[in-house]
């Protein structure tokens, strides 16, 4: 009896292993393609709502994107198809047409989105309509946005960078990842029941920030004092000890969520000041009183101004029309005395003031087109060229074919106050992860001295006189421990409505005895710089120190 359990409990496992083999070679080889089709055809039916993109930061980690809260909504059709006092609702809340969405909703089923600002997410949830959610996200930019000239923008249709740091470094900023909303359906499109709709993130790749050199608090404070004072113009400021950009504004500004409504404005929003170049203007008598200091020739003790100086044909007046009188360099360098830098000039020789100004870095770019930021490189004269000395006088105050950007007039200074080391300048510091990690290094650390340490005490002692006895008073930071700087007043040779274009420029650093920052200031047609641009660099100055940047 045992013997015949046994065989029959073998016959049957037989049967059914016999019946599973069956089974698996019919699925391999006749359902195969069903199976495949079928599996398929179960696809989810969705709807974009963002592509998740790298954020731009400042050097501390603070970002400059990424920082505006948005909501989307989003209508599910299969839960409101019939409802038309839901969509009704709907549709007045969001500002759409009633037979517009309710025409949407009957003929679709993967959901429907809109942007929304908090107001509208606000009525949306207060409503509490079944078959309507709200996702909340972080907007690109915001109303409040900063550095946009720096931070560029995104093609409005394809979210690819366009301008700034979001074109050159495009690439590394887009990565292949996709949030959408979707549902899951059949072959024959049908939503499968119980599955209801998802949020789905599709995460294919790793996430990488572009690092910048720009401190976010810093540059609030300028774009805050410059919209406050109504400039239109630019400001750099530059560490002192590293020729890392701390902050970078050009004015009017634009809405990098609508750069169409600019592209023709006559107020130029989306050309960066920053980085164009301008006539000079007496900026460059720190150049001049360099190559004096350095090579002992021109220094003049003594010499008196009356007000102009003749060569040949051509009077070169003074800003002064009765003249300085009597001026050596310290007070004719406070006073801004044209006559006494145009004889020094001469004595000095074109080629050889030529020589100092590439020194310090006129006429070349400063490195951070490198870095992804378009520059000018200026404009120097030529020093094989036939040149008169009418040319020498023009150049040594600044005018003529001398051009300068803000960002050179900023590290001017700087290596000035750096005791006459050139440091190379910098916008990007690295490229990281959302840990912080440095995946690449972008920052160049390289330094050269340019101009004997002497020479540069020298200069500053003269940068110190301009705010205290000369024509950068309302530079004054005594409070804050002192500052040097220089005025300039650059004559363009354009008129609008019948008044000579007169760049306004100061220039400075501070605190006095230690340097931390240099500022340069540009306001358009400003006229005068202690009146246009010193009082900006004050206010500027004073911000960063009181709140200890």
């Amino acid at each position: 009896m045992y013997k015949n359990r046994s065989k029959l409990i073998f016959i049957v496992v037989c049967v059914l292993m016999l019946s599973l083999a069956v089974r698996i070679f019919y699925l391999q080889t006749y359902a195969a393609d069903k199976l495949s089709n079928a599996a398929s055809s179960q696809r989810i039916s969705s709807s974009v709502i963002q592509k998740p993109r790298g954020n731009i930061l400042d050097r501390n980690g603070i970002a400059f994107t990424g920082r505006n809260k948005r909501a989307m909504i989003v209508l599910k059709p299969l839960y409101l198809r019939g409802r038309e006092d839901d969509i009704r609702k709907a549709a007045s809340i969001l500002g759409v047409n009633f037979n517009t969405i309710r025409r949407e909703i009957d003929v679709r089923q993967q959901p429907i989105i809109f942007e929304a600002d908090q107001y509208i997410k606000d009525r949306i949830l207060r409503e509490n309509i079944q078959g309507i959610s709200v996702i909340n996200y972080m907007d690109r930019y915001g109303p409040d946005s900063l550095a946009r000239h720096v931070v560029g923008y995104l093609n409005s249709v394809d979210k690819t960078g366009e301008a700034g740091i979001e074109k050159s470094y495009d690439e590394l900023l887009k990565y292949a990842q996709k949030n959408f909303v979707g549902i899951i359906t059949d072959a024959k499109n049908n939503a499968l029941q119980g599955m209801g709709y998802r949020l789905v993130a599709e995460d294919t790749a790793k996430k990488v920030n572009v690092r910048l050199t720009l401190n976010y608090h810093i540059q609030k404070i300028v774009e805050e004092v410059m919209d406050s004072n109504s400039i239109k113009g630019a400001v750099v400021v530059e560490a002192v000890d590293s020729g890392d950009i701390v902050a970078i504004s050009s004015k009017p500004d634009f809405d990098p969520d609508n750069v169409q409504a600019f592209l023709n404005s006559s107020e130029k929003e989306l050309f960066n000041k920053a980085v164009a170049s301008y006539n000079m203007g007496s900026i460059f008598k720190i150049i001049d009183a360099a190559e004096a200091l350095e090579g002992n020739v021109g220094y003049m003790e003594e010499y008196f101004c009356g007000g102009s100086v003749k060569l040949g044909n051509r009077v070169f007046g003074c800003h002064k029309e009765e003249g300085h009188g009597w001026v050596d360099l310290k007070k004719a360098f406070a006073m801004s005395c044209n006559s006494y830098f145009i004889e020094m000039g001469i004595k000095l020789g074109h080629g050889n003031i030529i020589d100092m100004a590439k020194r310090f870095g006129l006429g070349s770019t400063t490195g951070i087109k490198a870095q992804g930021i378009s520059e000018s490189a200026g404009r120097l004269p030529s020093k094989t060229e036939n040149h008169t000395k009418g040319d020498t006088a023009n150049m040594s105050i600044g005018q003529g074919e001398v051009m300068v950007t803000p960002v050179q007039v900023a590290d001017i200074v700087a290596t000035v106050a750096n005791g006459g080391v050139k440091n190379k300048i910098n916008i990007v510091d690295s490229i990281v992860d959302d840990e912080g990690n440095i995946l690449k290094k972008v920052r160049v650390t390289e330094s050269r001295r340019i101009i004997r340490r002497d020479t540069a005490e020298i200069i500053k002692e003269l940068m110190e006189e301009v705010i205290t006895n000369g024509t950068g008073t309302k530079a004054n930071l005594d409070e804050f421990g002192g500052a040097g700087g220089k005025t300039g007043s650059a004559e363009t040779g354009q008129l609008i409505d019948g008044q000579s274009v007169v760049q306004a420029w100061f220039a400075g650093y501070f605190p006095a005895k230690q340097p931390k920052y240099a500022v340069a200031v540009f306001v358009e047609n400003g006229k005068m710089g202690n009146e246009a641009a010193a009082p900006v660099f004050r206010q500027i100055a004073e911000e960063i120190m009181k709140k200890g940047y």
